[in-house]
């Protein structure tokens, strides 16, 4: 596939991992293995396939690990480096704002870095018509841990996170954004605000999202139901990764 556009990609690789852990005491979650690749290695792939060579990682812990092995695995690419020196007390708003200085204006798409997903659902988002999307997966049980998303008989979201009613939202933003570059300012601006308040540290960068959306910034799902992925939070989630993607 041809160079997206100039589209830009960043990836958020700056936590502990900590209830994974002992799998995390050494390595980085994104570093881990689910058959014969890491999960950075899959995503960065797909990446590449899809035609954005342009990739802003935000790095933390264990962030050596991270940086040589993109410079080894992806010799080509044409890779940034973002530290979060405060990892260990900030959350991944804090850690989306620090790439500012280097996305500015451009339209990009925001990865979590411990998300395992199938080549198709890059490409139905790249493709999608809306400026700003979330890949939501309806076919889900939703619980207290996950990002759970309202939206309108238009698709536009009205509400994106973990204190929504399970019973009101139709699914689960899987962690995989398209911002467009009209909203990629307002969107760093809205985190610079947020992060001034040092109780907002911990936030997660869809408090961003939720506060342009009652500016009435549009933000629209993107249906992903029965497509392959999976978020690797806990042991049970490393295996049913392993599960999934081993045969891909």
């Amino acid at each position: 596939m041809e160079q997206t556009n100039k589209m830009k990609a960043i990836i958020l690789a700056a936590g502990i991992g900590s209830r994974i852990r002992p799998l995390t005491d050494n390595c980085p979650k994104s570093l881990l293995k689910v058959g014969d690749n890491t999960i950075l290695e899959m995503m960065v792939s797909h990446i590449q396939d899809c035609g954005i060579n342009d990739i802003v990682f935000v790095t933390g812990y264990l962030k050596e690990q991270i940086q040589d092995y993109v410079k080894t695995r992806f010799p080509d690419l044409n890779y940034s480096f973002v530290t979060n020196e405060k990892y260990a007390e900030t959350n991944t708003g804090f850690s989306l704002m620090l790439v500012q200085d280097l996305i500015k204006d451009s339209a990009f798409i925001k990865f979590d870095a411990d998300v395992i997903f199938e080549k198709k659902i890059l490409e139905r988002l790249i493709k999608c018509e809306h400026e700003n999307c979330l890949c939501v997966d309806k076919n889900i049980n939703l619980a207290a841990e996950e990002i759970k998303v309202i939206i309108d008989n238009e698709n536009r979201i009205l509400k994106a996170n973990k204190t929504v009613d399970p019973k009101e939202a139709v699914g689960e933003s899987i962690g995989i954004e398209k911002i467009g570059g009209n909203t990629a300012n307002l969107l760093f601006k809205e985190l610079e605000l947020m992060m001034e308040d040092k109780n907002n540290h911990q936030e997660y960068y869809e408090g961003a999202y939720e506060r342009l959306i009652e500016k009435k910034v549009p933000f629209y799902a993107l249906d992903i139901s029965g497509l392959k992925w999976v978020e690797i939070d806990t042991h049970e989630d490393f295996d049913k990764g392993k599960e999934i993607f081993n045969k891909l």
